[in-house]
């Protein structure tokens, strides 16, 4: 940390009155944005940037300190302190803001240099935080991470989750911010929802700081103590909203409300600085989108991937796959690309207790905490961590969508595995049924989702994972599952078989009919189709593996039978079924399809019989395509 001497004193001074300046320009300039919680985080923002260790010229340096700015809308108040310390061009933030086809959104964007994370969604800023802190200890790479939030943000129930977190793994290398203007949207936080800030960060374990948030001998000598603590802190700076302009200050209506021509003519006149909205017009009118080809980190991890297992009986898919992981932490103790494990409360469920043994400290216990470890565990991989994450479906994918959505627009690189998927969870009822994990994760432009048909194809799976780069949803059920085999009762996924991500397995050839399915309901599928066959009734049996992406070879032949099936263990709403409608469209294909799915939410009871009632059944099956034939 640098010292607060009198020149840098003065020269944060200086440099805040241009990004005020660049603040007050640009939302005028825009007609919108956050101008009040801009000005009053700008003294702690520039006051950060010039103690820290960073480098304007290569933003990615694996040693930087890391800045997470968790209230995104602040923006202006981030592209203006970024823009002054050379990151990029100042005037083309102000000319560019919240500008069709600009990189300059009006929440950040990691596209932006100098930016580590995308945010807006208020309070999951400390859980990326406490994820890229936790990296610098299993990376070894010593480095400290910084995090500004809003005070009304404060009252999101994550930042618990968060805080507790980073106080059990000891993440002294987090020094939090809070911008405490006592201003939200709908006016005082006193009056909106009364908290004490404070004692909530004690009580979670933190050191707390108050600082006056405008004064930059204090603002300095907080962020020296913190860095100097050996607990997480947090620093509560007193702020005001709109800081530095009198008609601003301290009025809840300036944290979304821009200035027009003539208040901002006068705001400047405050601040001692030129008024140049007229060079900036021209700017922005000049300006004309390019297509840019964003560089995001992408893993490359170079694992061993051992050998594969090959089960011959009945096997649960969740087994397969905490084998599967444990073996690869067995055989890559010395990898150059750590291998992490998180789990909520759920290890024995989930199958990582093996991993655990193995490797202890890369198996993360985040206890109850889903918000968290999906932001977290997305922040860990994003720091060059190959990071996976198991829960219930129902915890992993349906109540965390916005965590996993902001994990795919920050490109991050985590494999979530779900088990207790679909109606298969069985006696646990319709609130931990997950049915919909293929249509929630079809609206993640960037995400792929592999259902492994078997513990075979579950091994030969998580073994190809390893070495894969990007955000990967895997999915399985509760039950055991008999082993998928051949016609000759040799089985389909045996030692020599080799994945391969969107190529469809047919396990059966027929040409009375094409039958698709996708998940725990193979094994009935199988069965339903071989019973057919000896009724002289030949179908096609081909298993999805990655829903989201079918082969379109294989659907043309399909639709050359005059009908296709789709079972699954999961809503007919935005699955398979629908995926493969979708398919046909676009293709200008026809032929009858029929949808086999769960048609409302399940119940309470044994799996066959929650599989009798929904029809995905093996005499269900049969009825069905025999009706329809």
């Amino acid at each position: 940390m640098k010292a607060a001497t009198q020149e840098l004193v003065s020269a944060i001074t200086n440099k805040a009155r241009i990004a005020r300046q660049a603040i007050l320009t640009m939302t005028t300039l825009s007609a919108s944005g956050h101008p009040g919680g801009s000005m009053s985080t700008i003294d702690i923002l520039l006051s950060i940037y010039h103690s820290i260790h960073h480098n304007p010229a290569n933003p990615q340096q694996a040693d930087r300190d890391r800045v997470v700015v968790s209230n995104g809308h602040i923006s202006p108040a981030v592209y203006s302190t970024l823009g002054i310390m050379g990151y990029f061009e100042l005037d083309k933030a102000i000319a560019q803001f919240r500008l069709a086809g600009s990189i300059f959104e009006g929440h950040i964007e990691r596209e932006v240099p100098g930016v580590e994370w995308s945010t807006g969604n208020l309070g999951q800023g400390l859980s990326a935080a406490a994820g890229m802190a936790l990296a610098s200890r299993i990376n070894k790479t010593p480095y400290n991470v910084y995090v500004i939030m809003g005070d009304g943000e404060q009252q999101k129930g994550q930042l618990g989750e968060a805080r507790r977190f980073a106080a059990k793994y000891k993440l002294s290398n987090i020094t939090a911010i809070v911008d405490y203007n006592q201003l939200q949207i709908s006016g005082s936080i006193h009056d909106v929802m009364p908290q004490n800030i404070r004692k909530n960060w004690e009580s979670d374990g933190w050191k707390v700081i108050e600082t006056n948030g405008h004064d930059i001998p204090h603002i300095l000598s907080s962020l020296a103590d913190a860095h100097n603590s050996e607990q997480p802190t947090m620093i509560l700076a007193h702020t005001i909203m709109g800081k530095g302009v009198d008609f601003m200050e301290n009025k809840a209506k300036f944290h979304g409300s821009t200035l027009d021509d003539a208040q901002l003519d006068e705001a400047l006149k405050q601040l001692c600085v030129a008024n140049e909205i007229k060079k900036y017009r021209k700017l922005r009118a000049e300006f004309k989108p390019q297509t840019q080809e964003h560089q995001h980190f992408s893993l490359e991890p170079d694992f061993t991937c051992g050998k594969p297992v090959l089960y011959e009986t009945d096997n649960d898919c969740r087994s397969a796959w905490g084998t599967a992981i444990a073996d690869l932490a067995r055989i890559n103790g010395n990898a150059k690309t750590p291998l992490v494990v998180i789990d909520c409360d759920l290890a024995a469920s989930v199958k990582t207790g093996e991993f655990a043994t193995i490797a202890p400290d890369n198996f993360i216990q985040s206890g109850i905490m889903e918000q968290h470890a999906a932001v977290m565990g997305g922040a860990l991989s994003s720091c060059g961590i190959q990071t996976f994450w198991s829960d219930f479906g129902v915890f992993g994918i349906a109540e965390v969508y916005n965590a996993q959505r902001l994990n795919d627009i920050n490109h991050t690189n985590l494999k979530t595995v779900v088990t207790h998927v679909g109606l298969d969870v069985g006696e646990d009822g319709k609130t931990h049924q997950c049915i919909d994990y293929i249509s929630l994760a079809r609206n993640l432009y960037n995400f792929r989702v592999l259902c492994p048909a078997d513990a075979n194809q579950t091994d030969r799976i998580i073994r190809w994972l390893a070495n894969k780069s990007g955000n990967y949803l895997i999915t399985m059920g509760r039950s055991k599952l008999p082993i998928v085999k051949n016609v000759d009762r040799s089985p389909y996924y045996a030692i020599d078989y080799n994945f391969s991500y969107g190529t469809p397995d047919v396990l059966r050839v027929g040409n009375h009919g094409s039958l698709w399915v996708c998940g725990t309901p193979v094994s009935r599928a199988l069965k339903a189709v071989d019973s057919l066959r000896e009724e002289g009734i030949f179908i096609e049996l081909v298993y999805v593996s990655a829903p989201l992406h079918l082969d379109a070879k294989l659907l043309t032949a399909a639709v050359k039978t005059g009908i296709i099936f789709s079972v699954e263990d999961h809503t007919v709403n935005g699955g398979l079924g629908s995926i493969i409608a979708d398919n046909l469209v676009a293709s200008r294909l026809s032929c009858k399809l029929v949808k086999m799915g769960v048609k409302e939410y399940g119940m309470s009871g044994t799996v066959e019989d929650i599989y009798k009632w929904a029809g995905l059944d093996t005499a269900s099956i049969i009825k069905t395509i025999k009706a329809s034939l």
